[in-house]
């Protein structure tokens, strides 16, 4: 007997894509005139965090915008983007990104009462650690689901996988 279709949420990045913003950044950072000499640099600070640095604050910004741009350019939501304040280190300015994967608790409760609330009849959501298994009667019921959550902003970037 077949089981009833289903769709997982969840919340994750591309590392390499993310690793390709960030070389790109680099690179962009080396050659753009208004980098030199500015010390702006870019780089990986451990598994799911990036460290920006350069002399001034508004550079340090910049870079910023710079990597943000990469990462837009390569399909990676901004939502999965934790980008602190500038802060002083020393003699340079440093800002300090953690890239998002996984859904926390919080929003998963979230996301499965707005399901809960909105969706049709039969379609239910369970939370299964940092992602969220939708299950229905009808595949067209996952598909307004799906719609609806598109149309909501979480705070968190959503992908929708495993559609059987």
């Amino acid at each position: 007997m077949a089981s009833n279709p289903s769709f997982d949420i969840v919340s994750k990045v591309d590392r390499q894509e993310v690793d390709n913003a960030l070389r790109q950044a680099g690179r962009e950072l080396g050659t753009r005139f208004d980098f030199r000499g500015t010390g702006a640099e870019i780089a990986w600070a451990g598994d799911e965090a990036v460290s920006l640095q350069a002399e001034t604050e508004d550079r340090v910004k910049a870079a910023l915008d710079v990597f943000k741009d990469k990462l837009v350019k390569r399909n990676i939501s901004l939502k999965a983007l934790d980008a602190g304040e500038p802060r002083p280190s020393g003699k340079v300015f440093k800002i300090d990104c953690k890239i998002i994967q996984g859904i926390d608790a919080d929003k998963a409760r979230t996301i499965s009462k707005k399901i809960r609330d909105e969706a049709p009849k039969g379609v239910q959501a369970q939370i299964q650690g940092d992602q969220l298994r939708v299950t229905g009667k009808k595949k067209d019921d996952l598909q307004r689901v799906i719609a609806l959550l598109k149309e909501t902003d979480f705070g968190v970037a959503l992908q929708f996988t495993n559609y059987r």
